[in-house]
C-alpha cells in the first residue's frame, strides 16, 4: 500500500469514527428520524451534484430494486438504529459495537453465499461475539434505564451492513459502486422520509447543531464514500475492510476529546476481544 492510500485509509477511519460524534450532538436536537434524513438526503444531494458534473447515469429503471435494498439496509435502517441508541449510549460505545460489521459480515455470508469457514473464522465469530456481549453487557448494566434496549438496536445495525454487503455481492456486483451509493442515498432519503414527517425536532436547532449534522451528511457520508470508493478500486475490497480496525480508535478519541466521555476498561478489554475476533473470522493473519 502506497503511503497515500495509507493516508487516505486513515482519513477514512477518522471521518467514520467521527460520525458517531455527530449522531450524539444532533439526534438531542433533531431526533433519530430528522438527523437521519438530514443526514442522507443532503448526501443524496451532494453525490447528485458529482453525478451531473461526472455525467453518471444512475439508470433507475434497470437498479431501482437492488438502490431500495441497499439504500434500507446499507444506510436508512442502520443510520436510524444508531441514531436511536445514541440518544442513550456514548460515542465511543458505538464505535466499538460498529466494529462487528464483518463478524456480521462473515456469518451472513455463510448463511446466505454459501462461503465457507475456516476453523479459525468459526473460532473469531465466536470470539468476537464473545467481545460484543461482554461490552455491551458490562456497559448496558452500568447505564440508564433503556440502555439495553439502545444496545440491542446498536447491534442490529452492523447486522444490517452484513446483509447489504452480502446482497450487492450476489444480485448487484455489476452496478458501479458510485452508482450504487448515489441510488441508495436516493432510496434511503424515502425509507426514512415518513418517520422523519411523523416525529417532530426535539428543540430548535442552533448553529453548532446544523454544522454537526452538515458534517455527518457531506463528509462523514457523501465525502467518506468517495474516498472509500477510490481505495477499494486502488487497493481492494480486502484491504479496505482494514479501516474497520481504525474506526473505534478514532470513535473512541473523538468521544473522549471533544464529550468529556469515560472509557472503561471493559470497553477497551472488549473492543480488542472484537478486533481479533474480526482479524480471525476475514482471514487476516500477521506475516512472520
Amino acid at each position: 500500500m502506497s503511503a497515500l492510500n495509507l493516508a487516505r485509509l486513515i482519513l477514512l477511519a477518522a471521518i467514520w469514527g467521527a460520525s458517531f460524534l455527530f449522531m450524539r450532538i444532533g439526534v438531542p436536537v433533531f431526533g433519530p428520524g430528522k438527523l437521519i434524513l438530514l443526514r442522507v438526503g443532503l448526501a443524496a444531494v451532494f453525490l447528485l451534484a458529482l453525478a451531473l458534473y461526472w455525467h453518471k447515469p444512475a439508470h433507475w429503471r434497470a437498479n431501482g430494486r437492488h438502490y431500495a435494498f441497499m439504500g434500507v439496509f446499507n444506510s436508512g435502517l442502520p443510520f436510524l438504529l444508531y441514531a436511536f441508541a445514541a440518544q442513550t449510549l456514548n460515542a465511543s460505545l458505538l464505535a466499538i459495537i460498529n466494529a462487528a460489521a464483518p463478524i456480521f459480515g462473515a456469518l451472513v455470508a455463510r448463511i446466505w453465499l454459501g462461503t465457507p469457514l475456516s476453523r479459525g473464522a468459526a473460532i473469531g465469530l465466536s470470539l468476537g461475539f464473545a467481545g460484543v456481549a461482554l461490552i455491551v453487557g458490562s456497559e448496558a448494566s452500568t447505564r440508564s434505564e433503556g440502555a439495553a434496549l439502545a444496545a440491542g438496536a446498536a447491534l442490529l445495525a452492523p447486522l444490517c451492513y452484513a446483509l447489504a454487503t452480502s446482497y450487492a455481492k450476489k444480485h448487484a456486483s455489476h452496478i458501479p459502486s458510485f452508482d450504487q451509493a448515489h441510488g441508495s442515498m436516493w432510496a434511503s432519503s424515502l425509507c426514512v422520509l415518513p418517520l422523519a414527517l411523523l416525529i417532530p425536532a426535539r428543540s430548535v436547532p442552533q448553529a453548532g447543531d446544523w454544522l454537526a449534522v452538515t458534517a455527518l451528511a457531506l463528509i462523514c457520508t457523501g465525502w467518506a464514500y468517495l474516498i472509500y470508493f477510490r481505495l477499494v478500486s486502488e487497493i481492494g475490497p480486502a484491504r479496505t475492510l482494514t479501516v474497520t480496525f481504525l474506526i473505534p480508535v478514532f470513535g473512541v478519541l473523538w468521544g473522549a476529546l471533544f464529550l468529556g466521555e469515560h472509557i472503561s476498561l471493559t470497553m477497551l478489554a472488549g473492543g480488542v476481544i472484537v478486533l481479533a475476533g474480526t482479524a480471525l473470522a476475514n482471514g487476516w493473519r500477521s506475516k512472520a
